[in-house]
């Protein structure tokens, strides 16, 4: 495998060898000091280019960076099933190679770079031959960090967090797994993973991130509550999936609480109380069952 050295050589050998391109920057994970490095990590790199319509037309340029495993073009992907991109102002190659290194490379015009360059605060110049780029700071993570909740927001994610738990339920005892599920992994997690992330910006005075979907959770979460929060996901077996709902709302329930004391907010005891009544009566609900509550 390539190491990190040989691939920024090659990234701005190419760039500088061709005339078509005036200058390359990198932003991503690579540019945050807070992230630790690992070999899995995608190199995110822009070139700013004269046009995009060459590159597209010819994709042989891109042999020069290895040979490929695999390659997605986005862009391409979408204009294929109808959607409108403007690709004669940006155009994407994700690349993977068969030494696993990987490079999300984007072209983009001059226009349209001035227009975000620095944008993203997690940027870092590699290359300017023109003099384009305009002086930015320092790389820093600010914008990724997990925000403070106002109290409605907290309000609104514990009212849909027990609020749309009767549904998976419903769906658990109905035999619709496929609804079931997604209404757990897509409604209910959203908001089991905001009260995790909120949870970690109060115990952090809110300047770390959590990272894309959560990914540092583990980072961040005391070992029993990671240990909570892993019991959270569950196979397709009816009994599992009730025991994943029940370890989520014990979890949910300890750190909304914890944030309520941290933020002085006020947790609905209430809706909890309830909910967690009616989710334990439906689980034990036979299937021939005419009524919820006798």
């Amino acid at each position: 495998m390539r190491i990190e050295n040989e691939m920024f050589d090659l990234i701005l050998n190419v760039a500088k060898k061709d005339e078509r391109i005036r200058a390359a920057y990198m932003n991503g994970s690579r540019t945050n000091p807070n992230v630790p490095q690992d070999i899995f990590q995608d190199y995110d790199i822009v070139y700013v280019v004269t046009e995009t319509a060459s590159f597209i037309k010819n994709n042989g340029w891109i042999q020069a960076f290895g040979e490929l495993l695999m390659i997605q073009e986005p862009d391409k992907n979408d204009q294929s099933i109808g959607l409108k991109r403007n690709v004669d102002q940006s155009y994407g190659y994700l690349m993977l190679f068969t030494d696993g290194n990987r490079i999300d490379l984007q072209i983009k015009t001059i226009d349209a770079v001035m227009n975000e360059y620095g944008c993203d605060k997690l940027t870092i110049p590699l290359l300017d031959k023109d003099q384009l780029l305009p002086s930015i700071a320092i790389p820093t993570d600010i914008d990724y960090r997990v925000k403070k909740p106002t109290e409605s927001m907290y309000f609104s994610c514990c009212n849909n967090f027990w609020w749309c738990l009767q549904n998976v339920a419903k769906g658990i005892w109905r035999e619709e797994l496929p609804y079931a599920k997604q209404m757990f992994e897509h409604v209910i997690r959203e908001e089991l993973n905001k009260m995790v992330s909120w949870w970690i910006g109060t115990e952090n005075g809110f300047q770390v991130s959590t990272g894309k979907m959560g990914k540092y959770f583990k980072r961040y979460l005391p070992e029993a509550y990671w240990e909570l929060y892993r019991n959270t996901y569950s196979d397709g077996n009816e009994k599992h999936f009730w025991d994943a709902i029940f370890v989520s709302c014990d979890l949910f329930r300890l750190l909304a609480k914890e944030i309520a004391d941290d933020l002085r907010f006020s947790y609905p005891n209430k809706d909890d109380q309830n909910m967690t009544k009616y989710l334990h009566q439906v689980s034990k609900l036979p299937k021939n069952a005419t009524v919820i509550f006798n």
